[in-house]
């Protein structure tokens, strides 16, 4: 709304000669005003036309300023150097949110962006060879949170994880297990160096010794494949489903190669003369696509690589017609993912609607790692130290981009230090209010005029701003903003709180608004948590 009044108002500049004609931006950027003096909101439109102009950026504010026209929702306008727009919202239109979001509800903040469009987003899609890691649980936290924004956007959302049970490392896992059985039966049997060396597989094999016996020694390495296979896929379900992660569709690697998807992918790209064999090899000549080297799609021992059946992947993707596609991937996929749109650019596909989100990896430090060295290596031992929100809401503190350092003795902090405790604890509080008020009688009411303290305000003004925090996490793909502004609105909500006595005996018509207040917050604090995948509980 202020970044279409802004615009209308340098529209009028540009018709009365006062503003120097040039393109406007879609879209003119507001974001809340960093300086408390200047107002609620400000705009740096001035310094960005500035650039394109010429013109001093406070000449451009003051001209643009000066023809805004006059809304309901702005009590005044002004200019801050060296060329900000700053606007303060009318208490009467900010006391009238307050009765929106009461009648919206958790909607409240939902946007159309998306609307009548379909999204994929793919994330974990850890091979099924061990128990999750946390930094695979990185890749869970933001590729979930993503879909549910996506979903709050308008998108219909399929969530899906792309289950890697073909090639190579499945056999090794097999070998892995059968030398595990073998041993548990009294075996010989040799553990190589290129095995898997977890500790899961042992205990698996002493399930499936207890269970079946000596019965097991004649069966083939495939036979031992499948029987991990089966086991690992369990596990991961239940460590997502501990993340409060529920997936819509698990894509099995494997049928791309019993469908004859890889075959296909092979002879199109040859057919288009993107294919070349060398050294009994087979390779894709990606530097005609743009790559910096040409790159091996089978091995000359006939064995695909990774590349290969990713690219096939993605056709299967765009021909299911998703509006967007969003691939979440470790920082192990950086140099492969490249290519991987460069076999759909050779195959013919319009592939600008795939887009990446890479997620950088995650260690974990603590006092108590040094007398648990190794204990954090997987998501399940992560949570049952400082449990599933904790978990989820550290994972998520950061750009995906960046690298995280997840704090374990800040995650074990039980006071307001710790980010998801201060949050949680708004809402607690929130519903703690609004119990002790029914307890009493106290009713919430509809005399939003009575709300004029400048904490009130405040409050008002962050509950607004989850929209526009919705807008950028989809625009930017960009999960993180939504714990920064769960967290800036439950110290509003702390403020609130602290300044304002809420039932105030002899003064029932502004009681009944701060009560009504309180559950707005509570419905904006209880959507950011839900977003992000975490609990809201209404007593701590």
């Amino acid at each position: 709304m202020l970044s279409a009044l802004l615009l209308q108002g340098a529209r009028a500049a540009q018709h009365a000669g006062t503003l120097p004609a040039c393109e406007l931006p879609e879209s003119a950027p507001v974001a809340p005003a960093k300086n408390a003096m200047w107002g609620d909101f400000s705009s740096a439109l001035p310094l960005q036309l500035a650039k394109t102009t010429g013109a001093k950026p406070a000449d451009l504010a003051a001209a643009i300023q000066a023809c805004i026209p006059v809304s309901a929702l702005v009590e005044r306008t002004g200019c801050s150097a060296p060329g900000f727009i700053n606007f303060t919202l009318a208490p009467a239109w900010l006391a009238q949110q307050v009765e929106r979001i009461l009648q919206r509800g958790s909607a409240y903040a939902d946007l159309d962006l998306g609307r009548s469009k379909t999204a994929q987003v793919e994330f974990v899609s850890a091979n099924p060879t061990g128990p999750l890691s946390v930094g695979r649980g990185r890749g869970g936290a933001i590729g979930d949170t993503l879909a549910n924004v996506l979903a709050a956007a308008g998108y219909s959302v399929t969530r899906e994880y792309y289950f890697n049970n073909a090639g190579r490392q499945m056999r090794v896992l097999g070998e892995s297990l059968q030398v595990r059985v073998l041993r548990a039966l009294g075996m010989p049997a040799e553990l190589t160096a290129e095995h898997y060396q977890g500790e899961y597989l042992t205990e698996l094999a002493q399930k499936l010794v207890a269970e079946h016996g000596a019965a097991l020694a004649g069966e083939s390495i495939e036979h031992f494949k499948d029987l991990a296979e089966a086991d690992m896929f369990a596990n991961i379900r239940g460590t997502l489903s501990r993340l409060n992660i529920q997936m819509d569709v698990f894509f099995n690697e494997n049928s791309l190669y019993t469908d004859g998807s890889l075959e296909r992918v092979l002879q199109q790209l040859r057919s288009a003369g993107y294919l070349f064999d060398q050294e009994g090899a087979v390779w894709f000549a990606a530097t005609r696509c743009g790559g910096p080297e040409d790159r091996v799609l089978v091995k000359s021992t006939g064995e695909p690589t990774y590349r290969l059946p990713d690219i096939a992947y993605h056709c299967n993707k765009l021909a299911r017609g998703f509006d967007l596609i969003v691939d979440v991937l470790g920082a192990d996929h950086k140099d492969a993912f490249p290519d991987v749109m460069r076999g759909l650019q050779a195959l013919g596909h319009n592939a600008t609607n795939i887009r990446l989100l890479m997620n950088q990896f995650v260690t974990v430090k603590g006092e108590r790692m040094s007398t648990r060295a190794g204990r954090f290596t997987t998501l399940d031992a992560l949570m049952d130290e400082v449990g599933a929100d904790v978990v989820r809401f550290f994972l998520l503190m950061r750009s995906a981009e960046s690298h995280l350092e997840f704090d374990l003795d800040l995650a074990l902090e039980q006071n307001e230090k710790n980010p998801v405790f201060y949050v949680q604890y708004a809402h607690a509080r929130l519903c703690s209010v609004l119990r002790k008020a029914a307890a009493e009688g106290v009713v919430r009411g509809a005399t939003m005029a009575q709300l004029a303290h400048p904490t009130e305000h405040t409050l008002v003004r962050r509950l607004l701003e989850l929209p526009e925090i919705l807008e950028l996490v989809v625009r930017d793909l960009a999960p993180h903003h939504l714990t920064t502004y769960a967290r800036e609105l439950a110290g509003s909500v702390h403020a609130f709180y602290r300044d304002c006595r809420i039932v105030e005996p002899g003064q029932p018509a502004q009681t009944a608004a701060r009560l009504s207040l309180v559950e707005a917050a509570r419905i904006g604090l209880a959507r950011a948590l839900q977003l992000l995948g975490v609990a809201a509980p209404q007593e701590m």
